[in-house]
């Protein structure tokens, strides 16, 4: 609905549309907002996307996300045209209100144990985040922080016997991580030593790393690691080129 381009200050609010298609207000190269693409594409859900300029935001985006965030979902079909904020809710409500594709485990526990997981890899994001936007000279601790909270999720996959956290399949951890690990393919773009992932150290990340890159949801939404660079480069010398794809 926004034709590719970020909109920014000034930019009318898009007219709602009588479709009832549910709309992802989104940022190209947001991981959180990510995360809410990958959900809707793996269950097929039809939806509108609005691209959203972070830096300069339009003045009504507010309506739609309290906090000014993204991913923020709206829902048409629902009384008052309610909005859903942050990454993981957003998830979950897609996960209970379009089950004909579950991505969460049903039984309870393990639902539960998936979600603490997702959140245990906050400790992985954070540590990104120093690499992806700082300068090389926090490369170093952050690389050793993301490794000691990838070994997590190689034990993991290890004791799980299954190519995917989800088994078979994907699932909603899968999907939840994924956005960092397609955004480490930037790192030997922006790290004089070319960092890689430890084959052999993480030998069960590394071969899930390389059957998700397949699948049809992350097809959907995939940018590879030079784009993603790219823009990460300019970012770091303040220049937020949101519509570089465009």
């Amino acid at each position: 609905m926004s034709g590719g381009r970020h909109l920014t200050k000034g930019s009318p609010k898009p007219a709602l549309s009588d479709d009832g298609v549910l709309r992802l207000f989104s940022m190209r190269f947001c991981p959180y907002a990510h995360r809410a693409h990958l959900v809707l594409n793996a269950k097929n859900i039809p939806y509108h996307t609005i691209f959203i300029n972070l830096t300069e935001k339009p003045e009504w985006l507010t309506e739609f996300s309290p906090l000014g965030k993204v991913p923020a979902l709206q829902l048409p079909k629902e009384e008052g045209n309610p909005s859903l904020i942050e990454s993981v809710i957003i998830a979950e409500y897609l996960d209970e209100k379009y089950p004909e594709v579950p991505l969460f485990p049903k039984d309870p526990l393990k639902k539960a144990q998936d979600k603490i997981l997702i959140e245990r890899f906050s400790s992985v994001t954070s540590a990104t985040f120093k690499v992806f936007h700082a300068d090389t000279e926090a490369a170093p601790d952050s690389l050793t922080e993301i490794s000691k909270g990838l070994d997590i999720f190689e034990k993991e996959l290890s004791a799980r016997g299954t190519p995917y956290f989800g088994g078979d399949k994907p699932g909603m951890l899968d999907y939840m991580i994924w956005p960092w690990f397609e955004r480490t393919a930037m790192l030997k773009y922006l790290l004089p030593e070319k960092y890689q992932l430890d084959k052999k150290r993480f030998s069960k990340l590394v071969a899930w790393r390389d059957l998700m890159v397949n699948d049809p949801a992350v097809k959907g939404h995939y940018l590879d690691g030079e784009t993603y660079a790219k823009f990460a480069k300019a970012r770091r010398e303040n220049v937020h080129d949101f519509d570089m794809l465009v």
